[in-house]
């Protein structure tokens, strides 16, 4: 029998396809009346399967002519797909053209009953503003934090000074929000930024009053922080990309820190990216909404551009102060013959100095190198062709020191030992490196300093901090260890290698690596020397040397303008078959500016056999519009059983 009212339950399955993103009506029987409320798991039968599900909402009739069959079981009455959060699953899964179902596997945490029946316990105390901050040494700092004070929906974008403790800064918004009985949320890439972050939290709010949320956490404990905060018991959340979705009650402020960090951009359908989620978040709630970092992304240039978001930066003297002295050097091996010290540390002059007179001020030196490994990238010596493997076409790399006897050199794909080397192009058998990684570094700089420590961070092992006295520390990009006091050199070598990545974002990246790096030396009046072995010609090295990652992005937002690329384009990528490819596109029905780019063969093996990539691109005010054509192509292309497509929009990666 029936619920007596409202007995028509519309639920969103647990399923893929686009042709099935929609509600599905099932009748719901009187024993589960009551427990049925809108937001909460449930079970029902779906195509002779029993999946699970979300009940939306009850309605009194079925727009369904046909018989519609019964709500199984009601798994929790936790309504955890409701009100905001509901409206936000909606929003992400449109904007990216993928499936709600997608989307809710991102933002609801899977359920754990034990957590789920835990007492709720008590809510978490008003905390009391920091009556002090360092807001104060930034142009608009003090307007922005009284804007969150006073709830009121103030967007910027904020340039932190070099060496600036940005999770104190970023505590002290939370703080303020808190005070004022408003919800937070603060992402951060990594572990390691949420750890630091925490601390500052801890300090500042106090421990309880928030909860840091992460994919490092067992399910029971993640769940159990996520249901403090959707109860209501908690409303500051700090975390990495899975704190996105939070469903802070009352929320007043949205933080996103070092937002071009290929981190915040989930790596499963639809792919959606931490900075837009923020974004609608903080439109649609009215809440602030700040975008910071050292370095600035060509989005977050928009952002002010636009005129939607005012920029939160310190004066040109200010930054000059707080900043090192960096210098650009050209790779010169005229420099590197005139001193054998140099030589064996494969270092020009100057670093070289910088680095002995870091050490001799008893101060660690930071050397920053793009790969890890011993030799990553092997090149043929005779015609300079990239070295492949004769079994499977992969990169051929020295992956440790080698040892005696057999050769060390090896596929990265599939493993296989190279111990005879020819090369297909021009015959030669002499291999040279192309760029040489973290472990040989550090060996060769224990040569040229002998008697220092070395130290290396990446990889599966990075340090969370190193002591003040003199060192060596060879870190990949992002594995850099602070210190304190700072260093007193640090050393950006093999440049070309990041500058080089054929993406779209590869300048943009380099540049946040590198002041990321830069941020952790000591201001230039203590003795803090930069120096980055590239072509000072390059706009992001003029950038670093200045440091004036501001006037970068809106080079590289002209530059994305007159190409016709995020963020002033919305472009979409879709991957797969060629004949699935073709048939997507012949499916779509673009907006009237929209073009398509390609379709190209991609590099890719794959035992199902080539693939290709075409792009999509429309005009941003058609981004909505052209969203949606795919998704209809989508639910076309799936309701016809072709191949699998992945469609991506605004991907990190354009090659």
């Amino acid at each position: 029998m029936p619920a007596a009212e409202l007995p028509v339950a519309r639920v969103l399955v647990d399923v893929s396809p686009h042709h099935l993103d929609r509600p599905f009506d099932y009748l719901i029987p009187a024993r589960w009346d009551a427990e049925a409320v809108p937001g909460c798991r449930v079970r029902v039968r779906f195509n002779g399967r029993l999946l699970d599900g979300f009940l939306l909402e009850r309605v009194a009739d079925s727009e369904y002519a046909g018989r519609l069959s019964w709500l199984q079981r009601v798994v929790s009455t936790e309504p955890v797909l409701s009100g905001r959060t509901l409206e936000l699953v909606r929003a992400v899964a449109r904007r990216y053209a993928g499936t709600m179902s997608d989307v809710v596997s991102l933002a609801v945490p899977p359920r754990h009953a034990g957590a789920e029946n835990e007492p709720a316990g008590q809510a978490a105390s008003t905390p009391v503003a920091p009556s002090h901050t360092g807001w104060g040494g930034y142009e608009n700092g003090r307007t922005f934090l009284e804007a969150v004070r006073a709830g009121r929906p103030a967007r910027a974008v904020w340039q932190a000074l070099p060496g600036e403790d940005w999770a104190r800064r970023l505590a002290e918004l939370a703080a303020t929000a808190a005070s004022a009985g408003r919800g937070t949320v603060v992402v951060v890439p990594d572990q390691r930024d949420l750890d630091r972050l925490s601390e500052a939290c801890t300090e500042l709010l106090g421990a309880g009053r928030f909860v840091a949320l992460s994919g490092e956490l067992d399910p029971a404990e993640r769940y159990r922080r996520w249901l403090a905060v959707h109860r209501g018991k908690v409303r500051t959340v700090v975390g990495t990309r899975a704190a996105v979705f939070a469903p802070v009650v009352e929320p007043g402020l949205l933080v996103v820190w070092d937002d071009g960090d290929e981190l915040h951009a989930y790596p499963r359908a639809p792919y959606p990216h931490v900075r837009d989620v923020l974004t609608h978040r903080s439109h649609a709630a009215g809440a602030a909404l700040l975008v910071g970092g050292f370095a600035r992304t060509a989005e977050a240039g928009l952002l002010v551009e636009s005129g939607w978001a005012r920029e939160i930066v310190a004066p040109r003297p200010t930054v000059r102060a707080r900043a090192p002295r960096v210098t650009a050097v050209g790779e010169d091996d005229r420099q590197l013959e005139r001193d054998p010290d140099t030589r064996a540390a494969r270092l020009p002059a100057v670093a070289f100095e910088a680095a002995r007179n870091a050490l001799r001020e008893e101060r660690p030196v930071l050397v920053q190198v793009p790969r890890k490994g011993y030799v990553p990238a092997l090149a043929c010596a005779g015609c300079r062709e990239r070295a492949r493997c004769r079994h499977c076409g992969g990169p051929l790399a020295v992956p440790e020191r080698p040892g005696t006897g057999a050769t060390p050199v090896s596929c990265r794909w599939c493993g296989h030992g190279e111990a005879g080397f020819r090369c297909d192009n021009c015959g030669s058998d002499r291999l040279r490196a192309i760029v040489v990684g973290a472990s040989r570094t550090a060996e060769e700089l224990g040569r040229a300093f002998s008697g220092v420590v070395v130290r290396t961070s990446g990889g599966g092992r990075i340090l969370d901090r190193v002591p003040s006295g003199p060192s060596l520390v060879v870190s990949t990009p992002g594995a850099e260890p602070p210190v304190a006091g700072g260093y007193g050199a640090a050393l950006l070598l093999d440049a070309r290698a990041l500058l080089s990545r054929p993406e779209l974002r590869a300048g943009e990246q380099a540049l946040r690596l590198w002041l990321a790096a830069a941020s952790l030396v000591r201001p230039a009046d203590r003795g803090g020397r930069v120096v980055v072995l590239a072509d000072s010609s390059f706009t992001q090295v003029q950038a670093l040397v200045r440091w004036d990652p501001r006037w970068y992005a809106s080079v590289e937002l002209a530059a994305r303008n007159e190409l016709g690329f995020p963020p002033v384009k919305r472009v979409a990528s879709v991957d797969g078959s060629p004949s699935a490819v073709s048939a997507l596109l012949e499916r779509i029905r673009l907006p009237e500016e929209a073009e398509v780019l390609g379709p190209v063969p991609l590099e890719e093996d794959t035992d199902s056999g080539p693939r290709e990539r075409a792009l999509v691109r429309a005009p941003r005010q058609q981004g909505r519009a052209l969203a949606d054509a795919l998704w209809t192509a989508q639910a076309a292309h799936a309701r016809s059983g072709g191949d699998p497509v992945r469609v991506r929009l605004d991907p990190l990666e354009l090659i």
